[in-house]
């Protein structure tokens, strides 16, 4: 029987599969060529297909427009036709002195940088800003019940257009702060900032914008120590303590501690007091005064009232357990003596003293606490004493102020030059106001004074 040739890729139509039920039939076919037997899957061929064609597909919005899959190049703000910059030509912003000092003076100048060709400005101006801010407001997403901006000096640097070409124009500037203003302050309740803000109108762009933060410190002169002297009845104990009433957030100060009254001697006995312990811990007391805003006036009763917030923290402590020196035959009742640092622990960024009027206030306590244990002893042999079981806690606390250091820096108004009134009107009178004949010396003296022996 003749056989029949079958054309190349095609099958015969008895072998065709069934399209009609889905592709369920593989087909056989054997390349020429190579020689090779493959298989393929008309369902696979179909998956993949499908699978391209679905990866070719855009994503469609909502709207039915086209959204690219891979996004844009970052778009790229438009550069100023200039920038400004302030240079702060004197020193530090320090009040020397408690709320009635002379105040702190600061000057530099305010630099605009024009990168353009030239420049138009309609206007110039810088203000000087004390901003309050509180961590508790009264409504929590009010701005208003947050930040609490005033102005305390503006400057206005030209009063009409003017055009300004390329390079750098200098403005100089100088404000006397007032002494009784709060220091820079940051505390868990509330924070006290001063920033200079300026501001240049062109009809160009948008306005050109500067912040420059200024830090204002307070520096108390160090006193005398201060020595307080404590009481505890019904004991017959007297505390005497000397210390330094101003302290500084780094280093340490000393301590000076005297107990007297110790012993209380009868007949034959004698009843006394022994220190067993002594721990000192200073902390650190911060309220504020969170005020509403006009909206929130309902929240805290009416205008002019706020929420008050109190928070406590230790900044320091230590305890002691020996080192002091016990004496119990001094004259009036014996005594112990003791001299200890106490210092700001490190790292705990400790705030100033402050006193606002917007309500801040932080002030500091040294806290001692004494424990002693009484005994019984004979008059005749004070080494044999015997432990009643008898315990105190002697409780006392002294009033610090934290403040920064001072350095060499004096105020601004003891370091500047004599007023006019205070120089005298001529210089003193030469010799030509003399009336009459000078002595004159003899030959010899003159020939003499060119020579030495």
């Amino acid at each position: 029987m003749p056989s029949r040739i079958l054309p190349f890729g095609r099958s015969h139509p008895s072998q065709r599969p069934d399209t009609k039920h889905g592709p369920s039939h593989i087909e056989h076919f054997t390349d020429l060529e190579t020689g090779d037997h493959s298989r393929h899957s008309t369902t696979m061929d179909f998956l993949h297909f499908g699978s391209k064609e679905k990866s070719k597909e855009k994503r469609h919005t909502a709207s039915g427009q086209i959204t690219p899959k891979n996004k844009g190049s970052p778009r790229i703000a438009p550069a100023k036709p200039a920038k400004i910059e302030i240079q702060m030509e004197s020193p530090p912003c320090v009040f020397y002195g408690g709320p009635n000092c002379s105040g702190a003076l600061f000057s530099g100048q305010l630099k605009l940088i024009v990168t353009d060709t030239e420049l138009p400005l309609t206007s110039i101006s810088m203000d000087l800003n004390a901003n309050t801010a509180t961590k508790k407001p009264v409504a929590k997403d009010c701005p208003d019940c947050i930040n609490r901006l005033t102005t305390l000096k503006s400057w206005n640097f030209i009063t009409e257009p003017t055009t300004y070409d390329h390079g750098t124009h200098q403005f100089p500037f100088s404000y006397l702060l007032p002494g009784h203003l709060p220091a820079t302050t940051h505390c868990s309740l509330a924070t006290i900032e001063y920033g200079l803000q300026v501001k240049a109108v062109t009809p160009l762009t948008d306005p050109i914008c500067h912040q420059h933060p200024l830090r204002v410190q307070r520096a108390l002169q160090p006193p005398p120590e201060k020595q307080s002297v404590r009481i505890f009845p019904p004991t017959n104990l007297t505390v005497n303590v000397i210390h330094n009433p101003v302290i500084h957030p780094i280093g340490s100060f000393l301590v000076q501690f005297r107990m007297n009254g110790v012993v209380e001697k009868q007949q034959t006995t004698q009843t006394r007091w022994r220190i067993k312990k002594l721990d000192w811990r200073i902390d650190e007391h911060s309220r504020n005064v969170s005020p509403a805003c006009p909206k929130h006036w309902d929240k805290v009763g009416g205008e002019g009232k706020g929420q008050q917030h109190e928070e406590m923290r230790n900044i320091g402590s230590d305890s002691i357990k020996k080192g002091w020196k016990t004496d119990f035959d001094t004259v009036g009742g014996g005594q112990i003596e003791l001299e200890f640092p106490a210092s700001i622990r490190p790292g705990v960024h400790p705030v100033c003293d402050v006193e606002s009027p917007t309500g801040l206030v932080v002030w500091h306590l040294l806290i001692v606490e004494i424990i002693v244990a009484e005994e019984h002893a004979k008059n005749s042999g004070q080494k044999h004493a015997v432990p009643t079981g008898a315990a105190r806690v002697l409780r006392t606390q002294f009033k610090i102020v934290v403040t920064e250091r001072g350095g060499l820096g004096i105020s601004w108004d003891q370091e500047q030059p004599p007023m006019y009134e205070d120089v005298p009107e001529s210089p003193p009178g030469y010799l030509t106001d003399y009336l009459g004949d000078l002595p004159m010396p003899p030959d010899e003296d003159l020939d003499g004074m060119g020579t030495r022996d």
